[in-house]
């Protein structure tokens, strides 16, 4: 999956969260729960951030 198409199914996920969390009398139990799944699975199939050295640290170069 590319990251437009993950960043797609993530942005989805949440608009649809929002929609069913925002109307407390209009959704069921599973509709919540359903949103939740597809909030945590759009959420694991993200790309690995790449590793940030912590602040204050140098880079490293090799060959200069």
């Amino acid at each position: 999956m590319t990251d437009a198409e993950q960043i797609t199914k993530m942005k989805k996920a949440i608009t649809q969260a929002i929609k069913v969390m925002g109307d407390r009398f209009g959704s069921t139990e599973l509709d919540v729960e359903k949103a939740i799944e597809d909030l945590k699975g759009s959420m694991q199939t993200a790309p690995a951030a790449v590793a940030q050295p912590p602040q204050g640290a140098t880079a490293v170069t090799a060959g200069v």
